[in-house]
């Protein structure tokens, strides 16, 4: 069973962070604040569950280098950024670079609520795609070197007696191991099929 998602604050504002601290634990949310982005990345665990709101502008590592780190490292956690009312040309900036959202001071603590539930509700899609991906990968090792081949051609749309002509195999070895394919990825159809081949990025 996976974590209770954890809310990171990340602003060297220690008013901000208390007053932040108490709102999201008065709707039930795990919290952590930190004082400064390298204090986040010391005691940041990217498996724990959650989203991260944080301020644009800090001393030391500013908010969008944070955001740069993390996209750098692979590590895709929903961000919210808080932006002052001269720092949102750049909150700007680092929606385009993937941040979910900014939000402007001083703003009210329900919007920021609101926001943070669906940054929650992103993070959980993100890690079920990415479960997803993972148990498609395991079944992609299970074929052999045909049925691979059988399988990227069925999934291009290709029917049965063109695989076997451009494999130079039998048809009805085309439909043995087609048939072996959807057995090992535990597909009910070729739509479905389709749909893994596209989750894994076999095919667009």
């Amino acid at each position: 069973m996976e974590a209770e998602p954890t809310v990171y604050v990340v602003d060297n504002d220690q008013a901000v962070r208390d007053g932040l601290r108490i709102s999201i634990r008065s709707v039930g949310l795990n919290v952590e604040t930190f004082a400064s982005a390298q204090e986040f990345l010391d005691a940041f665990d990217p498996a724990q569950p959650g989203c991260l709101v944080l301020d644009v502008r800090m001393p030391g590592m500013s908010g969008l280098e944070l955001q740069e780190f993390l996209y750098k490292s692979k590590i895709n956690i929903p961000i919210i950024m808080i932006s002052g009312h001269g720092d949102v040309p750049m909150a700007v900036q680092t929606v385009k670079m993937g941040a979910i959202d900014f939000i402007e001071k001083p703003f009210r603590d329900q919007v920021l609520l609101e926001r943070i539930q669906k940054a929650i509700h992103k993070d959980a899609q993100i890690r079920q795609e990415q479960r997803e991906r993972k148990t498609i990968a395991a079944r992609l090792a299970t074929l052999t070197t045909r049925e691979r081949q059988v399988m990227d051609l069925v999934v291009a749309g290709k029917a049965n007696k063109m695989i076997a002509y451009d494999l130079g195999i039998k048809q009805k070895t085309v439909e043995f191991h087609r048939a072996r394919v959807m057995e090992k990825m535990k597909a009910e159809s070729v739509a479905e099929l389709v749909k893994m081949a596209t989750k894994a990025g076999i095919t667009e």
